[in-house]
């Protein structure tokens, strides 16, 4: 695994470029957003999507998100009524998770029978250009949690993914290591599905 030091806010181009040409190859990135590290893919390779999931050790349809650079480049993928853009409006960039109708441009291995999608637009200096860079959504899993210890320490994720992953962007020990807030939109109903970093306030829950 090569690894290369990126400041949170102001990373080194090169790096990115660096970050972004391997996953234009079909490989796999380890980085820091404004929550948990991720580990992440382009979403134009499917065996390297699969990769993750066995990585992860998560069954195929299994809830997986992925992370734009705006909310025009998620819609894309997702379906965003006007209500939902005014909520997207208000969180994001931010550490929230959105579950919206998934597009056809989804691949249909990452998609339940309810074809739905998380969105996350982080709130990340290193993803947002990582993502710009490599010119279309990564698909992300969040390193959380291994033997009930929360992974933040890159020298510890190094250890456990060194086989299998190809760079780790690294931002250093992360100093509020929470998972996102995960909010579905369906239909213009809003639902709470996990309270975590983001403030309940900016969704009107």
């Amino acid at each position: 695994m090569f690894r290369c030091k990126v400041h949170f806010q102001t990373p080194n181009k090169r790096s990115i470029q660096k970050a972004a040409k391997v996953m234009k190859d079909g490989g796999l990135v380890i980085y820091p957003t404004d929550t948990l590290y991720g580990m992440g893919c382009s979403i134009r390779f499917k065996q390297a999507i699969q990769k993750i999931y066995q990585i992860k050790g998560k069954s195929k349809f299994a809830p997986t998100s992925i992370i734009c650079s705006s909310i025009q480049e998620a819609s894309n993928y997702v379906r965003i009524s006007n209500y939902a853009f005014k909520v997207l409006r208000r969180c994001l960039p931010g550490p929230y998770t959105f579950i919206l109708e998934a597009t056809r441009e989804i691949p249909k291995l990452m998609l339940s029978k309810r074809k739905e999608v998380g969105v996350r637009i982080p709130d990340s200096q290193v993803v947002l250009e990582l993502v710009q860079e490599l010119g279309n959504p990564i698909v992300n899993s969040s390193i959380n949690f291994t033997e009930g210890k929360l992974l933040n320490d890159p020298d510890e994720i190094v250890k456990l993914f060194n086989n299998n992953v190809d760079l780790i962007l690294d931002g250093g020990i992360l100093p509020n290591p929470i998972p996102s807030t995960v909010v579905r939109i369906i239909d213009d109903i809003l639902e709470l599905q996990r309270e975590g970093k983001g403030e309940l306030d900016k969704i009107n829950i």
